[in-house]
C-alpha cells in the first residue's frame, strides 16, 4: 500500500511540475524527497551527480559556442544548402535541423532555422506544414543522436554501472545504435511530409486567407535570411574549436588506448566528456573576443540549466522510491519485462511527456529499468522512446513553428491531440525505435 502512495506522490509532483514548467519540475522533486523521508521514513536515494556535472559541462561548452556567435556558422550554412534545393525543403529540413542538434547537443537550435524553413516553403508554394512540423520533431529526435546531449551522457553514465557480461555498453556503442537509427526516423518522417496535407493551390482556406490583400502580404511578408551576413573569424574560430573538442571525444571514446589509465583502467568516458567539454569553453574565451558575462544569458544556457535542476530533483525523488522498494520491484516486474521488454518503452514514453525532457525521462527511468531487470541492450534499442512530448502540442519548439508558420497550416487541432506534430512523432520515435531494436540485435546486445 505504501508504495502505491508512494508513486502516487511522485506522479502528482511530476504532472505538476511539468504544467508549472521551467525549473518547476526539478523543484517539485524537493517536495517529494521531503515527504519521503520524513513522512514515509524511507533513505533518501542518491542524485546523480555524475550526469549533473557531464551536463553542467557540456551546456557550458555550447552556450559558449552560441555566445561567441559559432553557432551562426553552422545555422549559415544549414540555411545554404536548404535554399540550392527548395523543392526538397520537406525532407531535408528535418535533417537539417536533427544534424544541427547532433552537433550542438540541444534541440533549441531549430528556432532560428524555422523562419527559415517557413520561407523557402512558402515562397516556393510548399505547404509550411510539412516541413515545419517535420522539422521541430526531428529537432529533438537528434538529441539521441547527439554525443554532447543531456541524454546521452545521462545514458552512457547510468549503462557504466550495469555491464553484460563483464563489459559495459560504452559511448560509442551507444551512438552506433542511436545515430543510425535516429537518422531511420527522421527519414521516414520526411517521406511522410513530402505527401501530407493538401497542396496550397487546392487548400481552400487558405486561398480564402491570401485573398485579403493584407494577410497574403502578412503570410509571405519579407524574407528570413542569414545569408550574406558577414561573418568573423572569432565565429569560426569558435566553431571549430567545438566540433574539433566533439571529434576527440568521439576518437577517445573509439580508442581507449587514447585515454590515460586511471588504477589500472582506462579514463572514464564521463570524466573525459566533462574534461573536453570544460577545455572547448575555455578556448573558445582565451582565443576569442567572446563576453563571458553573455554566456549564461543564452538560450542554450538557460534551458541546460533547467535540465540540471530537473535531473536533479526527479532522479533523487525517484531513487528513492526505487531503492526502497527494489526487491518487490524485482520479484513483481523481473518475469514481464523478460517476456515483454517492449513495455520498458511505453513506461519510457509516457514519463517523457510528464517530463517534458528526454534527459529527465532517461534519469528517471534508466535506474529503474535497470534494477528491474531490463537488459541494458534493450534500454539501448527504446532510447528513442524518451521523446515522447510531442503527443501533446506544449513543447516549446512545437509553439514556436506554429508561431512562425504565418500560413496557419502548422496548428493545433480541435481535439488537441490532432496536431500537426502528433503523426511525425509516432512514427520518427516507433521506426527508430525499431530500428533501435535490430541494430542492438546485430551487436548481440539482445
Amino acid at each position: 500500500m505504501d508504495i502505491l502512495l508512494q508513486v502516487t506522490v511522485i506522479l502528482v509532483c511530476l504532472f505538476y511540475g511539468a504544467r508549472k514548467g521551467g525549473v518547476a519540475l526539478g523543484l517539485l522533486g524537493g517536495i517529494g524527497i521531503v515527504i519521503m523521508t520524513f513522512v514515509f521514513g524511507l533513505t533518501p536515494g542518491k542524485p546523480p551527480v555524475d550526469v549533473m556535472l557531464t551536463i553542467i559541462a557540456v551546456v557550458a561548452a555550447s552556450a559558449t559556442l552560441q555566445a561567441s556567435g559559432g553557432l551562426e556558422v553552422l545555422l549559415m550554412g544549414a540555411e545554404k544548402m536548404l535554399r540550392r534545393n527548395p523543392k526538397y525543403v520537406s525532407i531535408l529540413a528535418p535533417f537539417t535541423t536533427c544534424f544541427l542538434t547532433i552537433l550542438c547537443g540541444t534541440g533549441h537550435v531549430v528556432y532560428t532555422m524555422l523562419p527559415i524553413i517557413y520561407d523557402i516553403a512558402i515562397k516556393n508554394g510548399i505547404r509550411p506544414e510539412r516541413p515545419m512540423a517535420a522539422s521541430s520533431v526531428a529537432s529533438q529526435m537528434g538529441i539521441l543522436a547527439s554525443p554532447v546531449s543531456v541524454a546521452v551522457v545521462s545514458l552512457v553514465a547510468f549503462l557504466a554501472k550495469a555491464p553484460v557480461d563483464g563489459h559495459v555498453i560504452d559511448f560509442i556503442q551507444v551512438l552506433s545504435i542511436t545515430i543510425p537509427a535516429t537518422l531511420c526516423g527522421v527519414l521516414l518522417i520526411g517521406i511522410f511530409s513530402w505527401f501530407r496535407g493538401k497542396e496550397l493551390d487546392d487548400d481552400a482556406e487558405f486561398q480564402k486567407r491570401i485573398a485579403d490583400p493584407e494577410q497574403r502580404q502578412f503570410i509571405y511578408g519579407d524574407n528570413a535570411t542569414l545569408m550574406g551576413k558577414v561573418l568573423t573569424r572569432d565565429q569560426w574560430t569558435a566553431m571549430w574549436i567545438f566540433m574539433g573538442s566533439i571529434a576527440v571525444v568521439a576518437c577517445l571514446g573509439a580508442f581507449q588506448s587514447l585515454r590515460p589509465l586511471i588504477g589500472g583502467k582506462p579514463l572514464s568516458m564521463v570524466l573525459t566528456i566533462q574534461m573536453f567539454m570544460l577545455l572547448a569553453g575555455a578556448l573558445m574565451i582565451v582565443l576569442t573576443k567572446t563576453d563571458p558575462s553573455t554566456i549564461g544569458k543564452t538560450e542554450v544556457f538557460r534551458a541546460g540549466m533547467i535540465a540540471v535542476v530537473a535531473v536533479f530533483g526527479i532522479a533523487w525523488m525517484a531513487d528513492t522510491v526505487f531503492e526502497a522498494h527494489l526487491p518487490i520491484l524485482k520479484a513483481t516486474l523481473t518475469e514481464l519485462v523478460k517476456t515483454q521488454p517492449w513495455t520498458y518503452a511505453i513506461a519510457l514514453l509516457l514519463v517523457s511527456k510528464l517530463v517534458n525532457s528526454q534527459a529527465a525521462a532517461i534519469s528517471a527511468m534508466v535506474p529503474v529499468g535497470l534494477a528491474i531487470g531490463v537488459p541494458p541492450g534493450y534500454i539501448v534499442a527504446f532510447a528513442a522512446a524518451s521523446y515522447g512530448y510531442y503527443i501533446l502540442p506544449t513543447y516549446p519548439s512545437d509553439l514556436a513553428a506554429i508561431q512562425f508558420d504565418r500560413s496557419g497550416t502548422t496548428r493545433i487541432g480541435k481535439y488537441v491531440v490532432n496536431h500537426s506534430f502528433i503523426i511525425p512523432g509516432l512514427i520518427g520515435v516507433g521506426t527508430s525505435c525499431i530500428a533501435g531494436y535490430f541494430l542492438a540485435s546485430a551487436y548481440g546486445l539482445i
